[in-house]
């Protein structure tokens, strides 16, 4: 459910199974974990410093720990309420802690531990029957609480009046993640709905210094949950439950063309959907139920770089592989030589020898 930087280059991730695991970045593995406590782990964040982590868990605690060389230890429990803690928020200097969770948010005073207030998100709503869900909260460094909600809501508290300062129904659906800028003047938030909005924090009038938020622009780039936004200096970034990762410049940040003020799409997972058998010059093709043996087509000329040659021979369709059952081909490939095909599903690995006696191709299953 998070993961989160700490004490500078290292990297912790928490979840449903109620661990928190520190990975160790070159050998790309789980290094170590330490159990929660508190059940299930909905949010975990660290403090500006880096040298604490909080987490938000299934029995409404809010847990400190303490960043140390080789691990982390458990350092104190704050103030404890019914209800799960879904999202978390430092302020910026440490001294608070703003908790999000169904039908309300609560701010804690990290050196007493005490809830120093409590706000309910859902008062004055025509749907105040169903839960408000609080996906994400940011506490600012002027004290402003930003509250993300399943109501399509991004609202603005002073947390110390307890009143609400602005609201903005920015989608029909929940908004799921928030994330503000450095300089605390922009703001990205990802809906259910695939959309990313923007606010800016901008002058009512020009030249004067009463500000309000406004939101500035919507973008359709996913076309499902947009579960993780980030804001970087230059760019929105956003990742959804559609296996995208997008980057979309700020134009107005960017002085020159370049690759930095180009739209980004990144597909993850990356493999590797065709493999090559140099020796034998044939490439296999990995498609969702099937796998494809080709064999290269070749020429007599020669010639530069990038230029196509006449064929003197065509590529050859060797084989068609279909798996069974309805699992799809999660990886395959052929061997050097041309003569094994394997390949695997999230639950059996397949191997095959192939002989190509002529024309004909025989596959028999190892």
């Amino acid at each position: 459910e998070s993961v989160c930087w700490a004490a500078g280059d290292r990297l912790f991730g928490a979840g449903l199974g109620g661990d928190i695991t520190e990975y160790d970045l070159s050998g790309l593995s789980a290094a170590r974990g330490v159990d929660g406590g508190g059940g299930p782990i909905w949010s975990m964040v660290a403090n500006g410093t880096g040298t604490q982590l909080a987490i938000g868990c299934e029995d409404g605690s809010v847990k400190i720990f303490q960043v140390v060389p080789g691990g982390i230890q458990f350092e104190r429990n704050l103030d404890r309420r019914k209800g799960r803690v879904l999202c978390l928020s430092w302020h910026p200097s440490g001294t608070h802690i703003v908790a999000g969770s169904i039908d309300f948010f609560r701010v804690i005073d990290v050196t007493s531990g005490q809830t120093v207030q409590r706000i309910m998100v859902n008062h004055q709503v025509e749907k105040a029957k169903l839960e408000c869900v609080v996906w994400a909260i940011a506490l600012l460094s002027s004290g402003t609480v930003v509250s993300a909600d399943s109501f399509g809501r991004v609202q603005f508290w002073d947390w110390q009046q307890g009143t609400l300062a602005e609201s903005h129904t920015v989608s029909s659906s929940a908004v799921l993640s928030l994330a503000v800028a450095e300089k605390e003047d922009s703001i990205v938030v990802g809906t259910s709905t695939g959309a990313t909005y923007q606010l800016q924090l901008l002058p009512v009038r020009l030249g004067g210094l009463e500000k309000r938020w406004v939101r500035t622009k919507p973008f359709q780039f996913h076309s499902h949950d947009v579960r993780a936004v980030a804001h970087s200096p230059t760019a929105l970034i956003s990742g959804g439950l559609d296996a995208q990762l997008v980057i979309r410049p700020l134009m107005e940040k960017m002085q020159k063309k370049g690759y930095d003020a180009v739209l980004r799409k990144f597909t993850f997972p990356h493999r590797r959907l065709v493999s090559c058998a140099r020796k034998a010059r044939l490439l296999l093709f990995q498609f969702s139920q099937y796998l494809e043996l080709w064999r290269l087509g070749s020429t007599e000329e020669t010639g530069k770089d990038g230029e196509v040659l006449p064929l003197c021979r065509m590529p050859e369709h060797l084989l068609q592989l279909k798996s069974k059952g309805p699992e799809h081909i999660y990886c395959s490939c052929v061997s050097p030589c041309g003569t094994w095909v394997g390949y695997s599903t999230a639950s059996r690995v397949q191997l095959y020898r192939v002989r190509c006696d002529g024309d004909g191709v025989s596959l028999r299953k190892v």
